[in-house]
């Protein structure tokens, strides 16, 4: 390919819009270009490092057996409401778009395809005979994001890879399992990444267990923890820890503090010289449930711990027998427009009489009460008495209405292992490429899709459901391989192995032995740009640098003594030597890749 024909077009100023380095660099090396809010144009460079990421991901999934297809991208919703998913997905916040046809039919675009895969499967799949099976596709899915940002990281539209395998037993459900994640190690690896696979919640998939696949960067929007031991890795959302001890009240009866404007952790320590682990703080929160119902919810927490929404959510699920559609901290608004008195915010105690709720125009009328067992453990505290700038010194949890016990607070760095007390937790920021569920019989169950197994009786299908995100991906891995100059794309995924410059078109020593270079490169195989613009020479360096191309043949003043620069972009080492023993070398360094 020559650059002349390439379209290539490339900005020097960072986009305004554009807040991290792979966000900046894709727009300015002219790979992708913003045509709505979360909308992305894919230009001829992107579509090739598209290409060549999806070639990697086929290779290996063909490998294991697995069967491609292709799903629609428009849902009727009587799928999505038979598997109890279509209120979540579309109401309030939900992320599915959704429409009406002229006949008045519900349907929406696909953010997922375990309701599509499910129906086909259970009219398909009727043997134990025929099993286990994995289907899987690349396709262009949507998302309804609230607040699309950071390029192809949260768009609103993207391309995914989706598996779906189907079992008579749980047995060959976890051997799929465990070969998709061996594959998946191997994909990243070929595409040239430094990832991490860690233990995660399943989120509004569902599943028994889930393993997410981290590209570890600065600006991941997830955070890792990793044990010391180096045996033990979870998302920040599942992870599990043992925090430090908590430091023990001096001895001395209940009493009652003034504390006025004191209502957070800090300024109560700052005015008592309290330590965070003596405090009990207690939150208010509504939960929105799938039934319409909304749930009063007071969690009580050790002073120094923070809150884990997700694990709120799922175990709120698990005690409300409802879907919860999302978690948030109730505010003195809100409580007025429910008709009720106001609550004491900052002063408040796992006490909190029910009676507060007396009235409520919407929320039920009790309150569901959680506490982390790190609040639990501490077994005299400081803690809000319901009245505003007033609290309790030595309160204990027999005075207490009754907790349910559930961990809802966030494991963070330096906390110790559950696996191993010796061991502590780091943290890292990753970038979320890919993630893998065991769903179990969730779908199925829902689905009615049954198969007929040894025993002659029908049983509903065991199911495992895999995803790779191919547009992020192709972004993270800029995320983690750029420099001050541009991206350095992996060989394996760069739309171009090598480029050729040609530092003076106007000399027709360089221009002949450049256009020679390029055609032997192309003959031995190798995906080979050339650029041929009438451009300066600084101009064509800088471009090479900014688009990552991971070879660089620089025709310059030595063509006349048949010598060419040859440069390496991610280590910018340089070197000038006879133009054949150049070829040679990239030919043998450049491993062979998939053709596209």
């Amino acid at each position: 390919m020559r650059v002349s024909r390439l379209t290539l077009v490339t900005l020097r100023d960072v986009p305004a819009d554009a807040e991290i380095p792979s966000h900046q660099l894709l727009i300015r090396g002219g790979y992708i270009r913003r045509v709505g809010s979360g909308i992305y144009a894919y230009l001829p460079l992107m579509w090739r490092v598209l290409r060549k990421i999806s070639a990697i991901v086929r290779d290996e999934l063909d490998a294991l057996g697995a069967l491609e297809t292709l799903l629609p991208q428009l849902q009727p919703a009587e799928l999505w409401e038979r598997s109890g998913r279509w209120q979540g997905y579309t109401a309030g916040e939900g992320i599915m778009f959704h429409l009406e046809d002229r006949q008045e039919r519900r349907l929406g675009l696909g953010p997922t395809h375990e309701e599509v895969i499910t129906e086909l499967a259970g009219d398909l799949l009727r043997s134990y005979r025929q099993l286990p099976v994995t289907l899987y596709q690349i396709q262009t899915k949507f998302r309804d994001e609230i607040r699309p940002r950071f390029g192809l990281m949260r768009g609103r539209e993207f391309i995914m890879k989706d598996a779906y395998s189907f079992h008579a037993d749980e047995t060959d459900l976890q051997e799929t399992y465990a070969a998709m994640a061996g594959a998946y190690q191997r994909i990243f690896e070929r595409c040239g990444l430094d990832a991490v696979g860690v233990d995660a919640d399943s989120g509004a998939i569902g599943g028994a267990a889930s393993q997410e696949f981290m590209v570890t960067a600065d600006a991941g929007e997830d955070l890792i923890l990793t044990s010391s031991d180096g045996s033990y890795a979870a998302n920040q959302e599942k992870a599990v820890s043992i925090p430090p001890p908590a430091e023990a009240l001096p001895a001395g009866d209940e009493r009652t503090l003034k504390t006025p404007g004191q209502t957070t952790i800090e300024q109560l320590c700052s005015a008592h010289e309290f330590s965070p682990t003596q405090i009990i703080k207690v939150l208010v929160l509504v939960a929105r449930l799938e039934d319409g119902r909304e749930q009063p919810v007071l969690v009580s927490l050790r002073g120094d711990q923070e809150l884990n929404e997700v694990k709120l959510t799922n175990t709120l699920t698990r005690l409300l027998e409802s879907t919860v559609l999302d978690v948030a901290p109730a505010t003195p608004d809100q409580v007025r427009q429910q008709g009720l008195a106001p609550l004491a915010f900052g002063s408040l105690g796992p006490d909190l009489d029910d009676a507060a709720l007396r009235g409520a125009r919407r929320w039920e009328g009790r309150f569901e009460r959680l506490a982390d067992p790190t609040a639990l453990e501490v077994e005299r505290f400081v803690c809000g008495s319901n009245v505003s700038d007033q609290h309790r010194w030595g309160a204990s949890w027999s005075s207490m209405p009754k907790q349910h016990s559930a961990d809802v607070r966030n494991a963070r760095s330096g906390d110790r292992c559950v696996h191993n007390a010796e061991a502590t937790l780091g943290e890292r920021r990753g970038i979320e490429v890919g993630h893998i569920f065991q769903l179990g019989r969730k779908y199925s169950d829902a689905l009615d899709a049954r198969f007929t197994n040894k025993d002659g009786k029908q049983e509903s299908l065991l199911m495992g459901c895999y995803g790779i995100g191919i547009s992020r991906l192709a972004q993270a891995a800029v995320e983690q391989h750029h420099d001050d100059a541009g991206i350095c794309w992996p060989v394996a995924i760069a739309p171009f192995q090598v480029i050729v410059v040609v530092a003076n078109l106007k000399d027709s020593t360089q221009l002949e032995l450049g256009e020679s270079l390029y055609q032997q490169l192309k003959s031995a195989g190798l995906d080979a740009l050339l650029d041929d613009r009438g451009e300066r020479a600084g101009v064509k360096f800088k471009d090479a640098d900014l688009i990552g191309i991971p070879w660089r043949i620089v025709v310059g003043r030595d063509a006349a003594e048949g010598r060419v620069e040859l440069v390496e972009r991610a280590t910018r080492a340089s070197e000038t030597l006879p133009h054949e023993e150049a070829l040679k070398r990239l030919i043998d360094t450049i491993p062979a890749g998939i053709q596209i």
